[in-house]
């Protein structure tokens, strides 16, 4: 490790923390920390400035050095942003440059307050509401706070205290009960108000809050030997505000003190504890709200801080029971915490009499849902139900039984019903006599709350409540049900089908406006000379309907739109189409109270489409007024074997001249051009890579001209070898045989090859690579494949295949010596030496073994001086 001491320091370093400790309209007073290590010789600084965007520093204090961490700057351009950097020095040098700071801008110190923070509004008494405040950023100098309130929807504001406030509290007297006001706050110093706060939430007048009721049915969840896992049920009241949390409370068995498990609020009816291993365990839980802290539940059961290890899964919990009417009721629970050794595949519903002891199970399949209707029961009498998991393990611990509930619908119970307002929208409605105002509807949807507000909205007043479909269509069918707070478990569901929601759908389509039928929507076409024709049709319209085009929400004039009325049509015609004309196109009608309107976007993708086909158009209008290809060059190929490129022309007089081209040079050629056909063609005898290319042809005459191209390579010349292959594949001939010096080669003759073409050899329907055993090649007219040196081995079926567009072409010889027809062919070898003598007689009586059909002669070369050298004649039987 490396230690610098304060006396080996020399040239010190740069100065820290430098900052403004106090801004004015013409000054800056810096502020800064010495440097660390600072050495032992006497610091000074020096201070530089720089207005910002300028990119000149300079020095303040050139001539004089200051001494002390602090230094005014004057003479600073008010309004304009400065930054600051500063330098230590001593008798060995000065520093490098400090940080800079932010920039800094000169001003009054005291300036206008910003807006207080969040405005929140809580119940206090039945006239009265108390209007708490997060205090404002810059909060210096202030002398307080003016409250203001008003009536929902009245947009109309009072002020609630005539002098300010000097703290962010304040109680609001004087309100109607019932009502409902929102509250704003703003902040005042010497220099004047601050911008009003945010609006709070609306709040209705009423009684002040109190404390929630105890939770109850405390169930343990889980253990993994060191925590536990409690769940438990909500207090039944909320006091008339929403529970905030919960707290713990635990001790052992047999231990008289309880211990608090959590110092702040737990916000679910969930929670793992840390404990001891086989100890046991006693808990409590108390809720609490706004108001404070509620009643502790009772003491639970003693449970055992001991790792469940079982396969089967753990108890459902937080059971709820709701639409009790007089033969049924639903119940509601929570899926297990621990689910044992394999994913839970239903649950089992238990229920009994309280004055029985066997337990009847409500459904004899396991259900996959976390809710279940009992029916069958008995009015009057009571009952308690609990519910088991279900895994691949068997059946798992049951749930907590639940409270004893009385089954028959209270007097006065209502259900949820369907309607369509005024204009036309669907709803779902569920009236309460039994709400308070501490009361919340929960709506949702198959026992799950509904939180989608793009496709629902819930409008509740006083005792009514209503679940509106912004946009109905048939994934809103399914079960909906409500539950009110704070009341004694009124709650209902509601079964929209398919025939239900037609039955809505039709009223609603007859209240809201009624629409003009529409045979086509807003449409565009592209004319003969590029004009755009922008058109829509009506089922029918009267003459006295009315219609608007508009453009970027700008109208069109009606002299340029025309209207059909025994069709419906109405159509307008832009003669050209620009890059000016991208947009939104509107179409307006209305006949007498019925409306009805359509748009085309035509903006990005959709506008470039339009204008290139409008343009396309054009051009082609344009371009036909002269000499014109009326097809352009393709290609294609004879039954020759040879590659023809064609075009059609039109609109052509005598003077009209056609040339050729190939890669920019004129090209002269045989064939003379019909123009008065109009066809004109190029021959390629045999095609190769040396006639790739980019063909052209030209058309012009006093009129104009025209330009056709073809470039003659890549897929295209791959295209054109399948389509050769095709006709020159028809041509192949059976597989022939030609013994060579190296060995033997089989041959296939077509009219045309060419070494591009895909083809493949087998033997005994194994592909063949080419190499130095066997070769594959060709020839114009020919491919072959080169056997060399052919042993015992190379006997059997070899097969050609020659793959073309459409298909392929087989050809087969069986070098097995089966089945070949007889035939005569003789070889005469001249041999100079004695290998080379060994090596065609070895050949030779190899393929005498093959055939089994074959004669070999040999004889010494006549008038020669060397006796080594032979003629060898081999007749082969074929």
């Amino acid at each position: 490790m490396l230690i610098t001491l304060p006396g080996d320091i020399q040239v010190p370093g740069p100065p820290t923390n430098v900052h403004a400790s106090e801004i004015s309209k013409t000054y800056v007073v810096l502020s800064w920390d010495p440097p660390v290590p600072r050495g032992r010789e006497p610091l000074t600084y020096f201070i530089e400035k720089l207005l910002v965007g300028s990119g000149s520093w300079q020095r303040v204090n050139a001539q004089v050095a200051v001494k002390s961490p602090r230094y005014a700057v004057f003479d600073l351009a008010e309004g304009k942003p400065y930054v600051f950097r500063v330098l230590s020095a001593n008798k060995h040098g000065i520093s490098d440059p400090s940080e800079i700071t932010e920039p800094i801008q000169p001003q009054d110190t005291i300036v206008v307050p910003s807006a207080p923070g969040r405005v929140v509004a809580t119940r206090n008494t039945k006239t009265s509401v108390v209007v708490q405040w997060d205090k404002p950023k810059h909060e210096e100098n202030l002398y307080g706070y003016y409250i203001d309130y008003s009536v929902v929807g009245s947009n109309h504001w009072e002020p609630a205290n005539h002098k300010p406030i000097n703290y962010s509290r304040f109680v609001v007297h004087g309100l109607e009960t019932g009502e409902q006001y929102i509250f704003r706050v703003k902040a005042v110093n010497a220099v004047g108000f601050s911008e009003n706060s945010q609006e709070s939430e609306a709040i209705k007048v009423q009684a002040a809050l109190t404390c929630p009721s105890y939770p109850h049915g405390i169930t343990l969840l889980n253990c993994d030997g060191h925590s536990m896992t409690l769940g438990w049920k909500a207090p039944k009241y909320s006091g008339g505000s929403p529970v905030l949390g919960y707290y713990i409370d635990k001790r052992e068995a047999n231990h008289k003190n309880w211990h608090e498990v959590n110092s702040s609020l737990i916000c679910r009816t969930i929670y793992t504890v840390d404990l001891t291993e086989d100890a046991f365990y006693e808990f409590k839980i108390a809720a609490a709200n706004m108001v404070g802290i509620g009643h502790p539940s009772d003491p639970s059961e003693h449970f055992k801080c001991k790792a469940w290890t079982m396969p089967e899964p753990g108890p459902a919990y937080d059971l709820t029971i709701c639409e009790v009417r007089n033969t049924s009721l639903v119940l509601l629970w929570k899926a297990p915490v621990y689910e044992g050794k394999s994913p839970i595949t239903g649950y089992l519903v238990d229920y009994k009499e309280v004055d029985t002891e066997d337990w009847i199970t409500a459904n004899e399949k396991p259900t996959s849902h976390h809710y279940f209707k009992v029916t069958d029961l008995h009015q009057g009498h009571t009952y308690v139900f609990k519910v088991r998991a279900v895994n691949d393990a068997g059946v798992g611990k049951s749930s907590e039984i639940s409270e004893p509930v009385f089954v028959e619908a209270s007097p006065g119970t209502k259900e949820i019903f369907s309607g369509v307002d005024e204009e036309g929208n669907i709803y779902l409605g569920f009236e309460c006599k039994e709400a308070t105002d501490a009361s919340h509807f929960l709506w949702g949807k198959s026992y799950e709350e509904i939180e989608d507000s793009d496709k629902f909205k819930i409008q509740t007043e006083g005792d009514h409540s209503k679940l509106y479909f912004k946009n109905p269509d048939k994934s809103d069918l399914g079960t909906y049900c409500i539950s009110v707070s704070d009341t004694d478990g009124v709650s209902s569901s509601f079964i929209l089908d398919e025939e239900e929601f037609e039955r809505l759908m039709a009223i609603s389509n007859e209240i809201k406006n009624p629409t003009i039928p529409l045979k086509s929507e807003l449409a565009y076409e592209v004319l003969d000379k590029g004009e755009v024709r922008f058109w829509i049709q009506a089922e029918s319209l009267s003459p006295n309907s009315t219609y608007r085009f508009v453009i970027n929400d700008k109208e069109v004039e009606n002299g340029d739109i025309s209207c059909d009325h025994s069709n419906g049509i109405i159509e307008m015609v832009m003669d050209k189409f620009t890059i000016d004309n991208e947009g939104t196109y509107t179409v307006q009608i209305q006949d007498g109270k019925a409306k009805n309107q359509s748009s085309l976007v035509l903006i990005g993708d959709a506008f470039k489409t339009v204008l290139a086909e409008s343009e396309l158009q054009r051009k082609e209008f344009l371009r036909k007024q002269g000499p014109h290809f009326s097809e352009f060059l393709y290609w294609e190929v004879t039954e020759e074997c040879e590659v023809l490129l064609a075009c059609k022309v039109a609109n052509t007089k005598k003077e009209t001249v056609f040339k050729w081209y190939r890669n920019g040079s004129g090209i002269d050629v045989d064939e003379v051009p019909d123009l008065q056909r109009g066809e004109c063609h190029l021959t390629i005898p045999k095609l190769s890579r040396k006639d790739e290319g980019v063909y052209k042809a030209t058309l012009s005459d006093d009129r104009g001209h025209d330009v056709s191209t073809l470039e003659l390579s890549g897929k295209v010349y791959d295209d054109i070898i399948l389509a050769l292959s095709r006709v020159s594949g028809k041509t192949a001939s059976p597989l022939k045989i030609l013994c060579t010096e190296e060995g033997i080669r089989l041959q296939c003759f077509l009219k045309y090859y060419n070494e591009e073409m895909k083809v493949i050899w087998s033997h005994r329907e194994s592909k063949i690579s080419s190499g130095e055993k066997m070769k594959i090649g060709g020839g114009e007219d020919v491919a072959w494949l080169q056997i060399t040196e052919p042993t015992e081995k190379d006997k059997g079926n070899y097969t050609f295949e020659i793959f073309a567009d459409k298909g392929s072409f087989k050809r087969t010889l069986d070098l097995s010596g089966q089945g070949i027809r007889r035939g005569m062919h003789c070889i005469t070898v001249f041999t100079t030496s004695d290998a080379e003598f060994r090596v065609w007689f070895s050949l030779l009586l190899l393929f005498n073994a093959v055939f089994k059909k074959a004669l070999l002669l040999t004889m010494p070369l006549q008038n020669s001086s060397d006796s080594s050298k032979y003629y060898i004649f081999f007749i082969l039987m074929l």
